[in-house]
């Protein structure tokens, strides 16, 4: 692998995101070709303090960073993780193989947001010479510190540019965006899907409206404390009726209203006045504020209401950035029901280092042969588009 030595930059290693100051890191995020709401220091220190992403539930965090005096000139979270859950890039197979080898897959390190599967900067740096050398230090800490593995998860184009040059794999992955095409209204964005597919929507809207279910949506500090107290309640709900214990501590969502709100949407849904049911949006501002990007997170409901999901967690949000100028809405990772409501196949992508010559040799086989599975399934998945042909 190649060596980038700049001798000049210290490398510090820090056990928490409190060593350094939020004003700093969020000015070197801001920087980036691709910033997301889910790598700003009060997002990861949320994680870290509330008990959700820490030594306990398997997500140890080492903060390294590169210094040029006293400047911040590169850094990113990296995780020791004694699992591979809450990644949303699987290498469970990976880690069998190496079981059965009696190799050690764990602890691996992951340059990550937790529980976040959202394409973004990872490797934050002022430029891409110093990115290099972070990357560099981060896998000479890794070798240094005996880890069998190195995963830089749903990075964007500037990180996977320093990956490729210094030799890590990549796996590339499909998740489903919306993009907005100038559309007046909603009306308006409906019109240009085929008519079956607009059809369907119009019949799932309805079913909702006439079960007697009306949304507000409430943005920023407009969020009020029993809004995100729904929030809590009703993402927990959710995974306990998937049978899966919530990631998210309470005191994550205590953080987020305190220190992020202004990077937050939420969508009640209510029947008069009683809430049941919500879902949850990150918002990526462009440089003067507005909304640019938005993030399907979280949702749940109290009760049952027939297509609630596809109003709260499509609908209202498309209705929603349509309204306010947002360019692209980021429905999350899997589902190809999302196609039907016009969020679309969009390329994401991992890096991954492994210590071992012999499985890396046999990573980069099998990651050759699933490129080849995912254009297919890409190509497939396009040729659904529901979008009319112009």
């Amino acid at each position: 692998m190649p060596q980038i030595v700049k001798p000049d930059y210290l490398i510090r290693v820090h056990d928490h995101i409190g060593a350094i100051a939020r004003e700093t890191w969020d000015a070197l995020l801001a920087l980036q070709d691709r910033p997301t709401p889910f790598m700003r220091h009060a997002y990861l220190q949320a994680l870290q303090d509330s008990g959700s992403a820490c030594e306990a539930t398997g997500w140890t965090l080492r903060v390294i960073s590169l210094w040029d005096d006293e400047s911040l000139v590169g850094a990113c979270p990296l995780y020791l993780k004694t699992h591979s859950r809450g990644e949303y890039v699987f290498d469970w197979a990976w880690a069998e193989a190496y079981e059965r080898h009696g190799l050690p897959y764990y602890p691996k390190a992951v340059v990550a947001s937790p529980f976040t599967p959202v394409p973004g900067s990872k490797l934050l740096a002022i430029n891409h010479q110093v990115r290099c050398e972070l990357l560099s230090r981060v896998v000479a800490w890794c070798n240094s510190q005996g880890l069998p593995s190195l995963h830089i998860l749903f990075a964007d184009e500037a990180d996977l540019a320093v990956c490729q040059q210094l030799g890590l794999q990549r796996r590339d992955q499909v998740q489903f965006h919306w993009r907005n095409q100038g559309w007046r209204d909603f009306d308006d964005f409906l019109g240009s899907l085929s008519q079956d597919k607009r059809k369907k929507i119009r019949q799932e809207r309805r079913k909702v409206r006439d079960a007697g279910v009306r949304f507000r949506a409430v943005h920023g500090a407009g969020i009020a404390p029993a809004d995100w107290e729904l929030v809590e309640r009703c993402y927990r709900q959710t995974y306990w009726e998937h049978g899966n214990a919530p990631y998210l501590q309470p005191g994550f969502f205590d953080g987020m209203r305190q220190d992020m709100a202004a990077h937050w949407l939420v969508f009640v849904a209510q029947m008069g006045e009683q809430p049941l049911g919500m879902s949850l949006i990150g918002l990526q501002p462009d440089p003067l504020g507005r909304p640019q990007v938005a993030y399907g997170r979280y949702w749940g409901a109290l009760s049952r209401v027939d297509c609630l999901h596809f109003e709260a967690c499509y609908y209202q949000p498309i209705e929603w950035c349509i309204a306010h100028g947002v360019q692209r809405f980021e429905g999350g990772a899997q589902g190809e029901h999302k196609i039907a409501r016009a969020l679309l196949p969009a390329a994401t992508a991992s890096a991954h280092w492994l210590a071992h010559p012999e499985f890396a040799q046999a990573v980069a086989r099998f990651l050759q042969r699933e490129r080849q599975g995912i254009e297919g399934y890409r190509e497939a998945l396009e040729s659904h588009n529901p979008l009319k042909r112009t």
